[in-house]
């Protein structure tokens, strides 16, 4: 059975392929394959869809490890797609419509196939095409350098907890930080000098939130944290907590940061508004410490 439906998934893999697009297209889902002729939208999805055909004919770990074939199909797509000006959040979109249209392929051929665990079947399938892009989905919300989620995926995270605490009546603090004098860095010790202060400064941060809370990588050196069930002195406890983490690490930089926090319902009742409040008080900081 599931022989069967691998050769049809690798017989079909150009159509599927193209399936995914159209899916795509519409209702501009994915707006940047609007700029593609038909091959660049396609890219190497028809070679990826191969080669899951063929890992499902002999699953084994050794074919969904980090570094495996389709692993590594999966990850030069999606880099790929970066290099053409996609989104991470469009990236991560096509392999979920392609997962759509995996099931559907899959639903309708194990009935023709009379298969009497035809939706059985088809979850084994479109699991293991989840694992086989699971590396690609945490890499799409990971900023690469520090390990925290990227903006992108903070915000949304952010905004389903903003909106959970409305529904709720819970509260939610936002911290947001700034590293000083980064650019003296790079520009004295060297971009490599760099990474290593923004490595070390994610790892202090991680390490000073609660399992509830969450973490990302604005940009640059500009980072964010929420705090779930957090009253309004939430934000300056973290930020204490972290002065003394950073002592501890002896971070040979002796770079600072400075921070603002926000709270939410208090100062605001959406996300923009937690960052206008959170990134005032922050500038108010940094003033402050420049006197």
């Amino acid at each position: 059975m599931i022989q069967a439906l691998a050769e049809a998934i690798e017989q079909e893999a150009w159509q599927l392929a193209v399936a995914t697009v159209e899916e795509g297209l519409t209702d501009d889902q994915l707006p940047s394959l609007q700029r593609l002729g038909r091959l660049g939208q396609l890219g190497d999805m028809p070679t990826f869809i191969g080669e899951l055909a063929r890992g499902l004919v002999e699953p084994s770990q050794e074919r969904l490890r980090i570094g495996s074939p389709l692993a590594a199909q999966a990850r030069d797509h999606a880099r790929e797609r970066e290099a053409l000006g996609f989104a991470p959040r469009e990236i991560v979109t096509e392999f979920l419509l392609l997962r759509r249209v995996l099931w559907r392929f899959v639903s309708e051929r194990a009935a023709e196939l009379d298969a009497g665990e035809d939706r059985l079947v088809t979850e084994c399938v479109v699991a293991y095409f989840d694992r086989a892009t699971s590396e690609l989905a945490h890499e799409a919300r990971h900023d690469q350098l520090t390990g925290l989620l990227h903006h992108h995926a903070f915000l949304g995270e952010l905004e389903a907890e903003v909106e959970r605490a409305g529904r709720y009546g819970h509260e939610l603090a936002l911290v947001f930080f700034d590293l000083d004098d980064f650019k003296d860095v790079n520009d004295t010790l060297g971009h490599q000098a760099g990474d290593r202060v923004l490595q070390s400064f994610a790892g202090a941060l991680r390490g000073s939130l609660r399992a509830s809370d969450l973490a990302g990588r604005m940009g640059g050196d500009e980072f964010a944290a929420y705090l779930l069930e957090a009253d309004d002195e939430a934000g300056t406890r973290l930020i204490a907590r972290l002065h003394e983490r950073l002592k501890e690490l002896g971070d040979p930089s002796e770079v600072s940061f400075s921070a603002g926090t926000a709270h939410y319902p208090d100062d605001a009742v959406d996300v923009d508004g937690l960052f206008r409040r959170a990134d005032e008080r922050l500038y108010s900081a940094k003033r402050a410490s420049a006197t």
